[in-house]
């Protein structure tokens, strides 16, 4: 099958698009065949369509902190859960959110998910910095409206697997905690330039716990290489996790899975 790594915006637009990597795996090489950029929510659930077989790794969350939903009383089913946030407007989100933080004692401000302590994540009810519920706001109706199949949270077409990635995870496995990349022109420096071209190298060498190598052309290499902001090589490494999860009994998530947080694939169970 396809692999496919996804890294996702809130607010795509040309000079900022969706980035979609597609790869395939012949044993443990993962060969990279192209890099596309969709800058529009509609280009890209165009992209969703697509037929199967595929499994894709989404860089953005598929569920919230199970603490959150309850404090706020919002569904316990995560079909209506999704429902219901998708139809907030990103305002009341916003609100929503920022007076339950308020409400805590400093230190603690956020609730975090399982899966957010092993995979290192921001918690997916942070709307700034990043704003990955926004992220989520906006991604998930267009999982769910293409019929994906989303393991342990909604049956979908078997043929197109939506799984949730985080490419800093394994970013941090290839080059620590080195930044690779800036939307701030003044922060794409040298030193970032130099840890996406390593990063790159330990993955063609395979040098992760994933035991998968990943092809690269040369002109592949120097377009992941040349890109500051990250993009394309957070869509590379979402496809990495997406390919290692394709081999993995149950998509490597673990068992039993919170039916409403979901999990980072890839992320230690119990780390």
């Amino acid at each position: 099958m396809d692999v496919l790594g996804i890294d996702f915006t809130s607010r795509p637009t040309a000079r900022k698009p969706i980035v979609v990597a597609q790869g395939r795996l012949e044993g443990v090489r993962l060969g990279l065949q192209r890099l596309e950029a969709h800058p529009s929510f509609e280009a890209f659930s165009q992209r969703l369509e697509v037929p199967g077989p595929w499994v894709g790794g989404f860089d953005l969350p598929f569920g919230l902190p199970r603490a959150l939903v309850e404090a706020l009383g919002w569904p316990g089913d995560w079909a209506a859960l999704m429902s219901h946030y998708a139809g907030l407007p990103r305002d009341e989100v916003r609100r929503a959110f920022a007076a339950f933080c308020a409400a805590r004692p400093a230190g603690s401000k956020f609730v975090h998910r399982a899966c957010d302590g092993p995979a290192g994540s921001s918690p997916s009810m942070k709307w700034v910095n990043p704003p990955v519920a926004l992220m989520m706001h906006a991604g998930v109706p267009l999982l769910r409206a293409a019929g994906l199949h989303l393991p342990g949270l909604q049956a979908g077409d078997p043929t197109r697997v939506a799984l949730e990635a985080y490419p800093g995870l394994l970013a941090r496995e290839l080059i620590g905690r080195r930044s690779y990349k800036s939307d701030d022109r003044a922060k794409q420096t040298p030193e970032r330039l130099i840890a996406r071209k390593d990063a790159l190298e330990a993955l063609e060498q395979g040098r992760t716990r994933l035991g998968l190598r990943l092809r690269l052309s040369h002109a592949q290499r120097d377009q992941l290489a040349d890109d500051p902001s990250g993009d394309r090589l957070d869509a590379v490494l979402c496809m990495v996790q997406a390919a290692w999860a394709s081999r993995q009994p149950d998509w490597g998530l673990p068992q039993p899975m919170d039916p409403l947080e979901g999990w980072i694939v890839s992320a230690p169970a119990g780390g």
